[in-house]
């Protein structure tokens, strides 16, 4: 006899919400789930719900889950709301699925952690990715050594954004709002997934795996936040990672993240789940492999059938990297003369491109360097600094120096 639909409830149903929504509507169809409860600010609309019965709506989320008996809530709000929600959640026995980036600073993370490990509740972290299968098999064929010795991990990520991104929330593109975290940069929110699946294929996912995160944070956007940037990651082990991005990128194109090694180098595009082995003495090899849903696994763990793929102690390894970036100072400005505006995706709106960004992000994910490193003028730490009015919570600054880049 199969057991009964686990009740879920919706915190965020809108934006990136929709996705979690669909996701709910399958596994509803598929008799494993049902949707209980919405929590939004302005309730949904009969065709929103369509397939999804009438749910109770709320604006507040306590009271939804105080009104539903939920046993899952799936948490899809703006960034320096998740810890509170997360814990309100805890305190009233119920499990989670809490979207990434799971906190805007390692205090509110260790709120979160301690509040989950106290209820007893399973909490899953939102990295996507982390479902692939792709990631098991990766680590599996460099722990035997198919790519010779490993000498470190790179990650790229070169999508773009135009300004109405930036409009789309109060929170979007800043650092802090009304004197509380956002952090809402390119790798801790939009490109996150980069930084977790590189450490995730290092096997560097704890807190304690980290030993050092140096960061380079630019902006050719008028936000305070970053849109280019590059973190360099020392492992306990003394592995290197380092990860590029940007969100001004002439042509985006997929993620990936490279493991390089002293006989070749495995390349795993994870929005893709799409992985390539080139190594000495053997042709390319190509391998797509499937993807388990993390609501899913959620579910299924609830019932003893399978492990969390992805429990808030494989995130800390991440956290100490949004520490890092929330810590840092704040993103200098890119010159005039390192960026130009394009039409974007939306009429009448426009698109900063950094020139030769593309290629930049590229070489960093090849040679573990920072765009300082790599000799990218308005990168290097003697540049005088860019005097253009920024928003007025945001003040330029120096970026934190790279740490020493390991043998190529």
């Amino acid at each position: 006899m199969s057991a009964a639909p686990l009740p879920v409830v919706l915190a965020g149903a809108r934006g990136h919400g929709r996705w979690h929504l669909e996701n709910i509507r399958r596994l509803q169809q598929a008799g494993r789930i049902r949707l209980v409860g919405i929590c939004e600010l302005e309730p949904l609309t009969g065709n929103e719900l369509d397939g999804l019965g009438e749910p109770a709506q709320f604006a507040d989320f306590a009271g939804l889950l105080d009104a539903t008996a939920a046993a899952v809530a799936v948490v899809c709000t703006p960034i320096p709301t998740h810890a509170d929600l997360a814990v309100a959640a805890a305190a009233r026995g119920v499990h989670l699925l809490l979207e990434k980036p799971p906190a805007p600073s390692y205090a509110d993370f260790r709120r979160i952690t301690e509040a989950v490990d106290a209820a007893g509740v399973a909490c899953q972290v939102g990295f996507q990715s982390l479902g692939s299968h792709a990631v098991p098999a990766v680590r599996a064929l460099v722990a035997d050594g198919a790519i010779g010795e490993p000498m470190g991990v790179g990650g790229a990520g070169a999508w773009a954004r135009d300004e109405a991104y930036y409009r789309r929330a109060p929170w979007a593109g800043r650092r802090r709002l009304d004197g509380a975290d956002v952090v809402d940069g390119v790798l801790t929110n939009p490109l996150a997934h980069a930084v977790a699946t590189a450490l995730a294929v290092d096997g560097s996912t704890r807190a304690d795996d980290v030993a050092r995160v140096d960061t380079e944070l630019f902006r050719a956007n008028a936000i305070e936040s970053d849109d280019t940037s590059f973190v360099g990651i020392t492992t306990a082990r003394g592995g290197r990672i380092g990860v590029a991005a940007t969100l001004c990128a002439e042509r985006p194109d997929e993620p990936y993240v490279i493991v390089h090694g002293t006989l070749g180098r495995i390349t795993f595009w994870y929005k893709q789940d799409r992985v390539l082995v080139q190594r000495a003495g053997h042709g390319p090899e190509e391998v797509l492999h499937g993807r388990t849903d993390l609501l899913e696994n959620l579910v299924d763990h609830l019932a003893g059938r399978a492990e969390l793929l992805v429990p808030p102690a494989s995130t800390g390894a991440f956290m100490k990297v949004v520490e890092a970036i929330r810590t840092a100072p704040d993103p200098r400005p890119l010159p005039v003369e390192a960026w130009r505006s394009v039409p974007g995706d939306h009429e009448g709106v426009r698109r900063r491109i950094v020139h030769g960004i593309d290629g930049l992000v590229a070489a960093s994910a090849d040679t573990l360097c920072g765009y300082a490193e790599l000799g990218t003028f308005w990168a290097l730490p003697d540049r005088q600094p860019d005097h253009r009015p920024a928003p007025s919570s945001s003040s330029a600054a120096a970026r934190t120096p790279t740490a020493e880049t390991p043998p190529r």
